[in-house]
């Protein structure tokens, strides 16, 4: 009975890796793309509403204390089934009209979502790793997926070379954490009361693979290549679900593996926090390609979330996980807007110039654009206002007065580039003479939803910071 109720605890990662080996033997039996993807969404969304059953549960740890369950963790399982979810719904669509449609893509996206569950629940840094590579390999395949396109291939090699690297500093760090703690165990590793250079050296290269798997400057360099070169459902998919679980598991290692050394790690985030922040937004202002556009803006967020994890605080842990939470909605969305003016060949839609008078064309597509951009920058009554301000809140209470400064001018800068599109598509007139294909009806739903939901929760955000902040002591 009582490992009944452990795997009770895990149903989402078991609803998806089952999903995940089912799909793999319809690809391999029949080959049929369209039965695989209503298979994989079937599976998602069952994953999706037992990991929002989850967060209404207790909280606590089950094999032996190799997972966590509840709180942080099942708020982490939702952020990582939200965002498959819905770039499953814009991937088949995408895929067919840019005849790239195989089965082998779902089977894909599910075991690394099975590893990304694995990795926001991992109490003890070897699951943690086995998450973090699980969900790694999937991810440089589905990068390469298109094996016509150089820039498919390209920003697989690039993403595989970088992430292999990183992954030695990672397991390093493990083990040199292991030899200063004696335990792989999070709580374990915070007991330590020597803490010498080994521990250091471990704390330090475990960051550092941290910091590449969330985009962080320095370790940002595969981002926008990647980005670029993937399909753009799937860019979508990698921009979300895997950074929404990589700092989940973040705030997992920093609030219990690294509470004694918060002083240390702060002053560290703080200036991860500023680079990221400056250079993600400078390097988005030049751009004329709107995935790449995109691509440094999320090294840009990602550098406001690590305000949060500057503070340190259960408040600012609460705030990060709203943002990840809208950062979901409005990049999901935008990037379907993008794969949308993708379909029409003839011309480079992920060139900004390019979108020139077409928001008459499709005026439900335009509006939507403007919704998730203006979320981006944080303009209210959209979602992505409510976090940025909630994350500046956090770190203004613990003093980060300075911090918060630069965030805010970095976030006024990014306006001008995330209204470029807008101002091509209703100011520019249109000289291609292309005319849109309408949509279909679950690619605009699901785009429609994601819309409604950034609004929804820009007004209405009570109901989800009142949950967040019961989840008191975190990551429980």
């Amino acid at each position: 009975m009582e490992s009944a109720n452990e795997l009770l605890t895990i149903l989402p990662a078991i609803i998806v890796g089952t999903g995940a080996l089912l799909v793999m033997m319809l690809d391999a039996f029949t080959g049929n793309a369209r039965q695989a993807f209503v298979v994989t969404v079937i599976f998602s969304f069952a994953a999706l509403v037992a990991s929002v059953f989850d967060l209404f549960g207790p909280s606590g740890e089950a094999f032996m204390g190799l997972t966590t369950y509840g709180g942080t963790a099942a708020f982490g399982t939702v952020l990582v089934m939200t965002g498959t979810l819905f770039s499953l719904l814009l991937t088949r669509d995408y895929l067919e009209q840019t005849g790239s449609h195989i089965a082998e893509v779902y089977s894909m996206i599910l075991f690394a979502s099975f590893g990304m569950l694995i990795l926001v629940i991992s109490n003890n840094l070897v699951t943690l790793f086995l998450g973090i590579e699980m969900m790694s390999i999937s991810l440089y395949v589905l990068a390469g997926l298109v094996k016509n396109e150089k820039k498919s291939i390209e920003a697989a090699l690039k993403y595989f070379l970088l992430g292999a690297f990183t992954t030695g500093f990672l397991l390093y760090g493990i083990a040199l954490l292991y030899g200063a703690s004696g335990s792989t165990f999070l709580v374990d590793i915070a007991a330590t009361e020597e803490k010498g250079m080994i521990y250091w050296a471990g704390v330090a290269m475990l960051l550092v693979g941290f910091f590449f798997k969330v985009s962080a400057v320095p370790f940002h360099m595969w981002t926008p290549d990647v980005y670029q070169g993937a399909p753009t459902t799937i860019t979508a998919y990698m921009a979300t679900a895997s950074k929404a679980a990589a700092f989940v598991a973040f705030i997992l290692v920093l609030n219990r593996a690294l509470p004694e050394a918060r002083a240390e790690w702060a002053d560290v985030m703080w200036v991860f926090a500023v680079l990221t922040m400056v250079i993600g937004n400078i390097l988005a202002l030049v751009q004329d390609n709107v995935k790449r556009m995109l691509a440094y803006s999320s090294i840009a967020h990602a550098g406001y979330i690590m305000i949060g994890l500057a503070a340190g605080t259960d408040a600012a842990y609460s705030a990060v996980l709203f943002y990840l939470f809208a950062y979901t909605l409005m990049n999901v969305g935008a990037f379907g807007i993008v794969a949308f003016y993708e379909w029409h060949k003839g011309f480079d839609f992920t060139e900004i110039k390019n979108y020139s008078g077409l928001g008459y064309q499709q005026p439900v597509m335009g509006v939507m654009m403007a919704i998730f951009l203006f979320s981006m920058v944080g303009i209210p009554p959209f979602a992505g206002f409510i976090g940025k301000y909630r994350v500046f809140a956090a770190a203004v209470d613990e003093g980060l007065i300075g911090l918060v400064i630069i965030g805010v001018l970095a976030s006024a800068a990014s306006v001008y580039y995330y209204l470029r599109p807008l101002v091509h598509l209703y100011m520019k007139e249109n000289e291609s003479g292309i005319s849109l294909i309408r949509p279909g009806f679950m690619y605009s739903g699901a785009l429609l939803v994601l819309a409604a939901l950034t609004l929804y929760f820009g007004i209405q955000p009570g109901g989800l910071v009142e949950l967040l902040g019961s989840f008191k002591g975190l990551p429980y």
